[in-house]
């Protein structure tokens, strides 16, 4: 077999292959999904025992949503309601949303709809993509159930990019498998920084966000934290972490974000 003359190939051809190479290994940041329209189907997996997933999950999509809205600049007229829907199981986990301990910019604004099973929750969720009505959709479910298959999957990503609502969906105790989501994070519980007023006293909390699939974003591991009322990422390297861009996701409250 011949091999193939490099030299015969059009230079856009490596242009091409170069920009590909350098979006691909494009670090994330907050803000960054949005504004690439490359966030539409996100896939959050968490331990129950941790309340984890829901949180960052939350802070993606305002972060999301805020970014896009500054970019229309309609941000003060978007008041459109978010769809939260949960299977029994994953409820029964995890709890139901606490409504006044959401931030300030979701009260009132969140329809629940809570699913027997999740093939219930599958047609909930999709009928809410196709409905642009809604600022973004977020999803929880429980374990790996065969329902959630990769045909699933893929007609949750079509339906979110085809009306433009983005669906968050929170993998409660589930394994690794199969997905088209775009973005896939792994969330858990990261030991809080001491106050810095009292280092006997408990600090704000922080998370350890570990992506590890994304369309257009090489993998990599970010520390979340709350600072001065908004979400902070940066990269997880130790004490000295860079702080690589705020969430400004209001998340102010000191409720509980979740109600048994």
């Amino acid at each position: 077999m011949s091999q193939p003359d490099f030299a015969s190939l059009p230079l856009t051809a490596f242009e091409d292959v170069a920009a590909l190479s350098a979006r691909r290994s494009a670090r994330w940041r907050p803000g960054l999904a949005a504004s690439r329209g490359l966030a539409l189907h996100n896939e959050v997996f968490a331990s129950s025992r941790e309340g984890a997933g829901t949180g960052a999950a939350l802070a993606l999509a305002l972060d999301d949503w805020s970014n896009m809205s500054r970019g229309d600049g309609c941000e003060a007229q978007d008041r459109r309601s978010v769809l939260w829907v949960q299977t029994r199981e994953a409820a029964r986990r995890t709890g139901r949303p606490y409504r006044a301990g959401l931030p300030e910019l979701l009260q009132g604004r969140v329809i629940h709809v809570l699913a027997e099973k999740c093939e219930d929750a599958l047609f909930a969720l999709e009928e809410g993509l196709r409905c642009r009505d809604l600022a973004f959709v977020v999803g929880e479910i429980a374990g790996n159930p065969k329902a959630l298959d990769f045909t699933a999957s893929r007609r949750l990503t079509l339906a979110g990019e085809k009306h433009g609502v983005p669906l968050f969906l929170v993998r409660i105790d589930a394994a690794r498998d199969l997905s088209s989501a775009r973005m896939r994070w792994e969330v858990t519980s990261a030991p809080s920084a001491a106050p810095h007023w009292n280092a006997q006293a408990p600090g704000l909390p922080r998370w350890q966000a570990e992506l590890f699939r994304a369309r257009a974003h090489a993998p990599g591991t970010w520390l979340l934290a709350e600072e001065q009322g908004d979400l902070t990422a940066s990269k997880a390297r130790g004490a000295g972490d860079e702080i690589l861009g705020n969430w400004t996701a209001g998340l102010r409250q000191r409720r509980p974000l979740r109600r048994a």
